[in-house]
């Protein structure tokens, strides 16, 4: 580790404040919700920490409601973005109690695949100063991967905290080894990141802890062969056949 880095993380734990919650409701209904509100705590490494699930497991609403906990705009961008194009996020993020460590973050900044082209109109609305951090470059002048790397290597700093919710629907399999690359880097420069994903290539990244949410709601730590989206790629690699099969002519 550099001089000068830290060895712990910003954020150390998650829970639910559960009082006063109608868990009945939306979003506390969610299965994840409900079991995260049965815990003491969820710890968070000081590394990179991904959530994986199947669509609607809460791993993007988890992370959503992280950005708004520890100050960041729901649709994404840093604490000093302030936008609003449509007000979608839930409550969640009003009713979770974060653990800081010692340390606060010098920058932070919480990305959202689908809100990515907002962020960017916005980052020109701020003007040059802010244009400049990204090279000078609108990021509406660069595809939605070229703009997205551009992103982590000119506007995340080191000793950063950043939030990624489904990074790799911005980029190739190439752009995702690209951004693995970048997060080790990151990580190295005393970056913490949590990441909710279904990419197995982002899933590979040395060190990192996988959470991996299940239907029912348990959110159990996983190594990398155990994480759903590793073990589904690699079935279908090695046998697409009978996956087609059953996928498409409904044997």
């Amino acid at each position: 580790m550099r001089k000068g880095v830290r060895t712990t993380g910003f954020l150390r734990e998650l829970r639910l404040a559960s009082n006063d919650v109608d868990m009945a409701e939306y979003p506390f209904c969610l299965p994840a919700v409900t079991r995260l509100a049965q815990l003491d705590g969820l710890p968070l490494a000081p590394g990179v920490t991904f959530f994986v699930g199947e669509n609607g497991s809460g791993k993007s609403t988890l992370v959503e409601a992280l950005a708004v906990a520890v100050g960041m705009n729901p649709e994404g961008g840093s604490q000093n973005y302030r936008f609003t194009t449509r007000s979608t996020e839930s409550v969640l993020g009003d009713y979770l109690v974060v653990k800081w460590g010692i340390d606060k973050p010098r920058s932070r900044f919480f990305l959202r695949a689908e809100s990515y082209y907002n962020v960017a109109t916005q980052t020109e609305r701020l003007g040059p100063d802010q244009l400049a951090v990204f090279g000078g470059v609108s990021p509406h002048e660069r595809s939605h991967g070229e703009s997205f790397v551009d992103l982590m290597r000119l506007r995340f700093f080191p000793n950063g905290l950043y939030l990624l919710d489904e990074p790799e629907a911005a980029l190739s399999p190439r752009g995702c080894m690209t951004v693995l690359a970048l997060l080790s880097d990151l990580t190295a420069q005393g970056c913490q990141f949590v990441v909710a994903t279904h990419s197995p290539i982002l899933l590979a990244l040395p060190g990192a802890t996988i959470y991996e949410i299940a239907e029912d709601g348990d959110i159990d730590e996983v190594t990398y062969d155990q994480a759903l989206p590793v073990r589904l790629t690699r079935d279908f690699l090695a046998e697409p056949d009978r996956y087609l099969r059953h996928l498409i002519d409904g044997e």
